[in-house]
This record gives C-alpha cells, structure tokens and sequence, in this order.
C-alpha cells in the first residue's frame, strides 16, 4: 500500500529552521538546500511500509502512537516524528536528536 505523506506545519517549519541553521554554522546556501532536499526525500520513503519504523519515546507526549524515522549521521542526527492514519503519514515534526524528548519539554 502506497501512504500519502502531508507535512504539517509545525514540520515545514522545523526544516526550515534547521536549514538556516546549517546555513549559519557552514556559511553554504548549496549545504542548507541540501540538507533540506535530503530530509524532504527521507520523509518521502514512510509512502511505503512507514510501520516498519518504530514507536518513539515521545508518543506519550502526543497521547497517541508516533513512529520516529531516523535521519542524518553523528551529531547531525534528527527525529522525524510521524502518526499513520486511515493510509496517510502526518508528519508532526522534525527534531534534532540532541533536544529534549517533548515530555521533559512539557514538565
């Protein structure tokens, strides 16, 4: 089964400013739209099989089941943080890994 993927906001604006981050810390507009490109094309992978992704730490925080999709390498790892209903992919936000989890956000 082929899932629809539809980025909330709160995600478009987490790559955003993601992307003005790397483009602060490398001084490269080519590595920011990069980056942005690569995260928007792992985010296209959940159209198939986005269970075999797991549940995530988090999912409390939401009060329902979101799977975390793993994306990046070292210190630049990030948490796209998903829900799958009625065969789409909400994808709620991007988180880089070193934040807080949400729950220790909300205490």
């Amino acid at each position: 089964m082929i899932h629809r993927i539809v980025v909330q906001p709160r995600a478009e604006r987490d790559i955003r400013e993601a992307a003005r981050f790397i483009l602060g810390e490398s001084r490269s507009r080519a590595k920011a739209l990069q980056w942005a490109q690569d995260v928007r094309a792992k985010i296209d992978t959940l159209q198939t099989n986005p269970e075999r992704c797991p549940v995530d730490i988090d999912s409390d925080a939401y009060g329902r089941e979101v799977r975390v999709l793993l994306f990046g390498k070292r210190r630049g790892v990030y948490r796209i943080l998903f829900v799958i209903e009625s065969g789409v992919v909400h994808v709620l936000t991007v988180r880089h890994s070193a934040r807080r989890s949400l729950r220790e956000e909300m205490e």
